[in-house]
C-alpha cells in the first residue's frame, strides 16, 4: 500500500554535499515514521536517520550528527536526505523505508522500501 522512490544519489568528492529525496505514495502509512538507511559493501543494512512524517524529534545515527539531516515536505508527500561534509565511508546504496509506528533504528522495523539510490564519495 505503500511506494518508496528514492533519487539523488550520484558521485561527488569528499567533503561535498547531496540531497536524496524519497518520493512517497500510497496511504497506509504516510503519516507515521519515515527513515533512511544504508548499506556498503560487505556490511549490512545500518540506520542513517529517521523522523515521525508528523515531524518533531529526529534521530541520527552517530556517524552522521552534524553532518546529515532528515526533512520532509508535506505537500509534495515527499522525505529528503540533506547530506554535508560527505566522507568516503558514506559511500554506500541509500534506502528510504517507512513503518507505521515511531521511528526505528533496525531494518527489521520497517516492511516499506524503496529499490535504493546509490552515493559513492571519491576520496
Amino acid at each position: 500500500q505503500v511506494q518508496l522512490v528514492e533519487s539523488g544519489g550520484g558521485v561527488v568528492q569528499a567533503g561535498g554535499s547531496l540531497r536524496l529525496s524519497c518520493a512517497v505514495s500510497g496511504r497506509t502509512f504516510i503519516n507515521a515514521a519515515m527513515a533512511w538507511f544504508r548499506q556498503a559493501p560487505g556490511k549490512g543494512r545500518e540506520f542513517v536517520a529517521g523522523l515521525p512524517w508528523s515531524g518533531g524529534r529526529t534521530y541520527y545515527s552517530d556517524s552522521v550528527k552534524g553532518r546529515f539531516t532528515i526533512s520532509r515536505d508535506n505537500a509534495k508527500i515527499t522525505v529528503y536526505l540533506q547530506m554535508n561534509s560527505l566522507k568516503p565511508e558514506d559511500t554506500a546504496v541509500y534506502y528510504c523505508a517507512a513503518r507505521s509506528v515511531a521511528v526505528g533504528t533496525l531494518p527489521h522495523d520497517y516492511p516499506y522500501w524503496g529499490q535504493g539510490t546509490q552515493v559513492t564519495v571519491s576520496s
